[in-house]
């Protein structure tokens, strides 16, 4: 079967589908809720992800341009309103949302993204209790990191003078509102910390809308406070704000004039307290006082100070006595040895071979010197030595025999 009708490419149907979709205002400003799936964030800064619900899904594109307005990190099984038109992509002949803004079903994208940061921090380990830093007792120099036109600063600047005049107090101009806000804060704190401008920073701003106040809930300046090196007072909003600087920060102030009274103590109350450690220590010189003189009056009328010749007497008494003691002792103890020594001298001089030799008795012996103790170890014809009390004889053996029982002796 010949059918009569034009030719048309691929191309030429897809721009003219195209064309149409376009042409069509329904379709050029949609508002479209679904639940978010197959989201990638590619390196060029594209967003390519899929809107959903229970029986269909459409293709969603979101530029870098468009993207970058993002308060928060899209995910997977969010719900969602997406706002843009739907065309064709001619190229693939499938038609997709072309996105371009992207908020939270049900909460503002502010508040998820507060969520999203803090959750993110937390695992970190940014706000953990434990790495806070004490702030100074008595602060030298304050760094005050805010609007220089805002009520905040002035107030801050008036308290801080009425409660401690003795600190010098920097303002350091930034901008606390607007998309420069979150750099210009961050480079600040980090400013201060280089230069060391200040041993307490005070960073904050007055009240105002989630938006007002929403520098203070960027990573960069929650990351600058986290990396300061000087202790760092949140003082964002009022009361019943809460932002991220405050997790991050060493202290919390609940406004920036309650940041200014935290910051440094009452002079008025210094000045009791001076007042009263004063009246202690007078108090204390004068018992002190008191009891040394209380001393030096007992001492004045002891008898050491009244009569001292009298207690030298007594000490040189009792000197000579004790020297008596010693020499009686020491007496006693020469006596005793020489006791000891006559009698050791007395042992010593018994068993002494001279003395045997005063009752009649000799040594004899051999040329060698051996001592001879029998007769049998003699010879006929050898000499001997035979040493007496009072000399030495030396002998010629003309025979041996055995002494007693009528037996002959040896002739010498």
């Amino acid at each position: 079967m010949t059918i009569k009708a034009p030719v048309y490419s691929v191309s030429q149907v897809n721009q003219y589908i195209k064309n149409w979709m376009d042409d069509d205002s329904a379709l050029s400003a949609l508002l479209i809720r679904g639940e978010i799936s197959n989201y990638k964030c590619y390196p060029s800064g594209h967003h390519y992800f899929s809107l959903k619900d229970a029986e269909s899904a459409i293709r969603c594109v979101m530029f870098k341009r468009e993207a970058a307005r993002l308060r928060f990190r899209p995910e997977n099984g969010m719900k969602v309103l997406a706002f843009g038109r739907v065309t064709v992509f001619p190229r693939d002949g499938q038609y997709q949302l072309y996105c371009a803004e992207l908020t939270p079903d049900g909460v503002g994208d502010l508040h998820v993204a507060f969520e999203q940061l803090k959750e993110k921090l937390l695992s970190e380990g940014l706000f953990d209790p434990s790495r806070k830093r004490p702030l100074p007792a008595y602060p030298q120099k304050i760094a005050l990191v805010t609007s220089p036109a805002g009520a905040a600063v002035r107030d801050m600047l008036r308290i801080l003078k009425a409660r401690y005049p003795l600190a010098q107090v920097v303002v350091v101009p930034v901008r606390v509102q607007g998309e420069e806000a979150p750099g210009e804060i961050a480079r600040a704190i980090g400013m201060v910390n280089a230069l060391k401008l200040a041993d307490l920073i005070i960073a904050g701003r007055g009240g105002g809308s989630m938006e007002d106040l929403w520098a203070f809930n960027e990573e960069a300046v929650a990351r600058a406070i986290y990396s300061s090196n000087i202790p760092v007072i949140s003082a964002v909003g009022h009361e019943p704000d809460v932002t991220i600087s405050d997790f991050v920060a060493d202290l919390r102030a609940a406004t920036p004039s309650n940041a200014a009274e935290l910051a440094v103590p009452d002079q008025m109350e210094l000045r009791e307290a001076i007042c009263h450690l004063t009246r202690r220590l007078g108090n204390a010189a004068e018992r002190l006082l008191a009891s040394e003189r209380t001393r030096l009056n007992h001492l004045c009328q002891s008898r050491a100070l009244a009569q001292p010749r009298t207690v030298v007497d007594e000490r040189r008494m009792l000197l000579d006595n004790r020297t008596e003691r010693f020499i009686q002792a020491v007496n006693v103890t020469i006596e005793r040895s020489r006791v000891r020594t006559a009698k050791a001298a007395a042992q010593l001089n018994a068993l002494s071979p001279l003395a045997v030799l005063g009752r009649g008795y000799a040594i004899v012996q051999k040329e060698n010197g051996e001592v001879l103790r029998s007769a049998g170890d003699a010879e006929a014809g050898e000499n001997l030595t035979v040493r007496l009390t009072d000399g030495v004889l030396t002998c010629s053996v003309k025979k041996k025999g055995s002494a007693g029982h009528g037996r002959e002796k040896a002739d010498v």
